[in-house]
C-alpha cells in the first residue's frame, strides 16, 4: 500500500470507530450509523480504486 492508501485506511477506521462510538453512547440510531459507515466505506473504496 502507498502512503495515500494507508492514510485512507487509517481515516476510515478512525471515522468508523467514531460513528460506532456515537451509536454506543446513544447519540445516533442504527440507520444513521449505517449510513455514515457506508459513506466512509465508499470513500475508502474510492481511494483504493485511485490506487489502481
Amino acid at each position: 500500500m502507498t502512503d495515500e492508501l494507508d492514510t485512507a485506511v487509517e481515516d476510515f477506521l478512525d471515522r468508523t470507530d467514531a460513528a460506532l462510538s456515537e451509536y454506543d453512547d446513544g447519540y445516533a440510531d442504527a440507520d444513521a450509523t449505517l449510513r455514515v459507515v457506508r459513506n466512509h466505506l465508499a470513500d475508502l473504496r474510492e481511494a483504493a480504486e485511485d490506487e489502481n
